[in-house]
């Protein structure tokens, strides 16, 4: 079987694609660059992770390609990313950049190199029922990434290879290093992409103009001054410039009133502002192609609403272009813009983007 990996320079693709050799298929590896910029040193930010997808290559004894989707990412991710922002949003790239890059584009370029499956290095697990795919959580759940995944279809579903899905973290580590991969020991990545160790603030203020207005208590009262909505999410507490102040606790983000271009801030960790009880989901997508049950019929399911939150148990109902989740307990920091990925078990049904919270 013809397999291409697309492969990042990290330690799970690298795996992936060993693992895929040892199995006898022919493996052909692929470095997608997503996002083209250079460092202070004048050197592109790509290019250390496309030299390790070389060595890996070579050491495995499989040849490599470099294809570049740079204008894709920008047109079909990031300018969303950008209108989520300037929205007062919490958007997350990644569960795009999967669904039009990853299972999109470089399956394209996949086929054309004559694949008959594409293979990547992400925690999930691929299972077949009633005729149809299934997106599984990984045996690693710390690791699990099907809450970025939900959003591919039952064809990129029947292409996916995921060869570490079953395994954990630290067996990952040690085929590595057993195999003498030079990636082995390499950090993993952590945070946006195209944004990597570099300041959050700094970087979003180079793409939009902030606004910057009052930061108040619920009550109105005001404690000082925020510099743009869009660099703050809800239930966040550092980087505020207001510690000390009020009856020394710490102070936290409960809302965003756009229309005001007011940030709402309260002290105490507990404040009841941060909890909901529910919420509704837009832009709805479903592995199977349909929805978990018919519309207006309740079903039970567990959602997460962040990567690496433990499976929340809660009840869904599908309206139309809606879904409306009730948790059994209230859930902290809800955010419009977030992913709410829905599970059955092992099975990851789909989700959608919170459009609204309601306090608990």
């Amino acid at each position: 079987m013809r397999i291409v990996v697309g492969m990042s320079g990290g330690v799970d693709s690298s795996v992936a694609a060993l693992l895929l050799k040892r199995e006898g298929h022919e493996v052909i590896g692929a470095f997608m660059n997503n996002w083209e910029e250079k460092d202070e040193g004048g050197v592109c930010t790509s290019e250390r992770d496309w030299a390790d997808v070389r060595a890996v290559c070579a050491r495995i004894g499989i040849p490599f390609y470099s294809v570049n989707f740079s204008r894709e990412y920008y047109d079909r991710v990031f300018t969303h990313f950008l209108s989520e922002y300037g929205r007062g949003r919490t958007p997350n790239p990644d569960v795009l950049c999967n669904r039009e890059i990853k299972f999109s584009a470089f399956l394209r370029f996949a086929e054309e190199l004559g694949a008959d499956k594409l293979a990547t290095g992400h925690f999930a697990r691929i299972g077949r029922a009633g005729g149809e795919y299934t997106l599984l959580r990984a045996a690693d759940e710390n690791k699990d990434q099907t809450y970025f995944l939900y959003q591919i279809g039952q064809r990129a579903l029947s292409m996916a290879m995921f060869p570490v899905g079953g395994l954990l973290k630290p067996q990952v580590r040690a085929i590595a290093r057993e195999a003498g991969l030079p990636v082995s020991e390499k950090k993993d990545s952590t945070g946006v992409c195209f944004i990597g160790e570099r300041n959050f603030k700094k970087f979003l203020s180079e793409y939009l103009p902030a606004q910057p207005g009052d930061m108040v208590t619920p009550d109105g009262k005001l404690v000082g001054r925020h510099d743009g909505l869009m660099y703050y999410t809800l239930g966040q507490r550092r980087g505020l410039g207001i510690g000390g102040s009020g009856d020394g606790r710490r102070w936290f983000v409960v809302e965003k009133d756009l229309t005001n271009n007011r940030l709402v801030v309260q002290q105490g960790e507990d404040s009841p502002l941060l909890y909901s009880s529910a919420c509704e989901i837009n832009e709805l997508h479903w592995l199977s192609d349909r929805a978990p049950a018919a519309d207006g019929a309740e079903f039970s399911c567990q959602v997460r609403l962040r990567h690496r939150q433990p499976l929340q148990d809660a009840r869904a109902v599908v309206s139309g272009d809606m879904t409306r989740i009730t948790f059994d307990a209230p859930q902290r920091a809800v955010t419009p813009g977030q992913a709410a990925v829905l599970y059955q078990g092992q099975v990851c049904l789909g989700g959608g983007t919170v459009e609204r919270a309601f306090r608990a």
